[in-house]
């Protein structure tokens, strides 16, 4: 049985833009609190979207909006983030450690700069929020942690060409695998979730190319697996590695054209799903 989100409290890492945005908007729907952790207070030259804008999004759609500004790095930034949460709506429900960054050069290439980046951002922010929230997700009557992360696969194949980056990714993907059954007694679920199809967000058109971009599907697949997950019984899955369109299958969706960016051109798979 699917458990309302009304009133229930989401704080969202990255949800600015992407895929964190249309999480945000589609628990708003259904009249969630919507805290939205990001540090894009101003707007961007080239990318869409604000703590501001995807606030102002929430409320037309329903749902009320805390926007923050937020370095996941910053463990006194997340702290403060995370007090203001509990003070402004009274707890916190769901986690959802969705701010990402990325980097596909090989171990020549990628500068410790850009590794100290990704590990941080990736890695330790995702366990830093979890570690910061589980407090107040002991006290939800339905907690979830939502890592958006891939399958541990240890296939070279998805080392070999930019190991700094899979690793990141991975230790995101370890943090659901060992907090699910750390926390798995106080009802709180971990689990990961990620897209079968490249997803048509600004990292793909910035980093790879226009024309997979468009080979891709919207971001909204994402948003409704995610609902799927979060709505489910806490205690009843915990430790679960999804894929977005498994899941969606699972759950009565046939239809997954109207995700497609472009209906007659065939959708690329995403890094670290096997075909």
């Amino acid at each position: 049985m699917s458990i309302p989100l009304k009133d229930k409290v989401i704080f969202i890492t990255g949800a600015s833009r992407g895929i964190g945005r249309e999480i945000a908007l589609r628990c708003a729907r259904e009249g969630a609190k919507i805290v939205i952790a990001a540090k894009s207070s101003e707007p961007h030259p080239t990318l869409e979207g604000t703590i501001y804008s995807v606030a102002d999004e929430v409320g037309k759609a329903g749902g009320k909006a805390l926007p923050v500004i937020v370095d996941v790095r910053d463990e006194n930034m997340v702290s403060e983030a995370i007090k203001k949460t509990v003070e402004t709506f009274g707890g916190i429900d769901v986690l959802i450690n969705n701010a990402s960054a990325i980097h596909l050069g090989s171990t020549l290439d990628i500068p410790m700069k850009r590794f100290d980046l990704i590990f941080a951002v990736n890695v330790r922010a995702t366990f830093m929020c979890s570690k910061l929230c589980i407090p107040y997700l002991k006290e939800a009557a339905n907690p979830h942690i939502l890592n958006l992360s891939p399958p541990l696969n240890m296939n070279p194949k998805w080392f070999k060409k930019h190991v700094a980056y899979t690793m990141s990714k991975y230790g995101m993907s370890m943090c659901t695998l060992g907090m699910a059954e750390e926390f798995k007694k106080y009802g709180i679920a971990v689990n990961s979730l990620w897209p079968k199809t490249l997803i048509a967000t600004a990292a793909i058109s910035v980093n790879i190319s226009k024309l997979l971009y468009h080979a891709s599907r919207k971001p909204d697949i994402v948003a409704d697996a995610a609902h799927e997950i979060i709505t489910t019984d806490s205690r009843d899955l915990t430790g679960n590695f999804f894929i977005d369109e498994a899941i969606l299958r699972q759950r009565g969706v046939t239809d997954f054209k109207k995700y497609a960016m472009h209906k007659f051109m065939p959708v690329v798979s995403d890094l670290f799903v096997e075909d």
